[in-house]
């Protein structure tokens, strides 16, 4: 299964300079997209200290707009937000038939080459892309917008399967959920692990997800007389990582013949048992790193990834990075030299 999210080499945690991070708003409003960006990034939150994000909407379009929903709003402000934001989202579009004003993305294009960071979820991308701001760059989108997004940009590397992409000052979701995903990631990116998990407690959601689009396109147990069997296995998977299991081990405990459990367990997973046991595995690793001062080989033994080789082989192929390197853009606790 592809990575959850493709970052570029080089991020840092550092408070951004510019904190206003301005919210595109437009006729015909995708209102979960938006609600999403306020939710995270509009709400007054003292305990994060005076270094944290401002916030403001920009409406693209004159006088009243509407929202999906039967709302009806006048924005604050208009494009001259965007010229002053070092943060902008696009929270989905009117769709993508629908043409994107050339003065958007002038007004877009010249942020961008100011340095504000640009953001989308979901639909929001084919904004950015009629800005030509995506072009030779890697994105993503819902995955029911992936094969359009392709053919009528072919200059982007459009990748279907997974939440997010951090381009480092272009960044795109997949789905509406996934644009939550991002935005903690730009808080972690932008104040640390500590400060994206409380924002992620207060909505009651994960920090981070594991996995890409693929296990959403389908249902998690396809059949009804399948939860039975399949969800304990997952769950008693889960429970005891550093189990060896074998196809054969985990078909009889789903009762099922090798065939039909490989079947019925990537219709419901979107992977093999043993990919899938990795990603659970790698999980369990991060989770490690960020909240542990536990060495690589004691965190690989209790994985079930064996050795410290082992688990920095698969963590480079998965995640593009090192245990050291994540465990230093994350972790919650110090640790020293010696036990990373």
């Amino acid at each position: 299964m592809p990575y959850i999210v493709k970052i570029m080499p080089n991020d840092h945690t550092t408070h951004p300079t510019n904190r206003l991070v301005v919210a595109l708003a437009y006729d015909g409003l995708c209102t979960f997209e938006f609600g999403v960006a306020v939710e995270v990034f509009g709400l007054a939150r003292p305990e994060m200290g005076k270094d944290w994000y401002r916030f403001a909407v920009a409406g693209i379009d004159e006088g009243e707009m509407r929202a999906t929903g039967g709302v009806r709003f006048v924005a604050d402000g208009g494009l001259e937000l965007i010229e002053q934001a070092g943060t902008i989202i696009v929270p989905g579009w009117r769709g993508m038939d629908e043409p994107v004003p050339e003065a958007l993305c002038a007004a877009l294009r010249r942020a961008h080459a100011q340095g504000a960071r640009l953001l989308s979820i979901c639909s929001g991308v084919f904004v950015l892309a009629a800005a030509g701001l995506l072009s030779g760059r890697q994105a993503t989108t819902h995955w029911r917008y992936t094969d359009a997004l392709k053919a009528r940009f072919p200059a982007i590397q459009v990748l279907p399967d997974v939440l997010y992409v951090d381009g480092g000052s272009l960044l795109t979701s997949a789905g509406s959920a996934a644009g939550i995903d991002l935005c903690l990631h730009l808080i972690r990116r932008d104040f640390g692990t500590k400060a994206a998990n409380m924002v992620a407690r207060r909505l009651v959601v994960p920090p981070h997800r594991d996995g890409g689009q693929a296990q959403f396109i389908d249902k998690a147990v396809p059949e009804n007389h399948e939860k039975a069997r399949l969800g304990p296995l997952l769950d008693a998977m889960r429970a005891e990582l550093t189990r060896p299991y074998t196809v054969e081990t985990l078909s009889k405990m789903a009762g099922m013949s090798s065939r039909t459990f490989l079947r019925r367990f990537e219709a419901a997973t979107g992977t093999t048992p043993a990919k899938w046991l990795l990603l659970q595995r790698l999980s369990k690793a991060k989770d490690l790193l960020e909240t542990s001062r536990l060495g690589m080989d004691a965190i690989a033994q209790n994985t079930g990834l064996g050795t410290a080789a082992n688990l920095r082989h698969h963590f480079r192929q998965q995640f593009s990075t090192t245990p050291a390197a994540y465990r230093e853009g994350f972790a919650m606790l110090p640790v020293s030299l010696a036990e990373a």
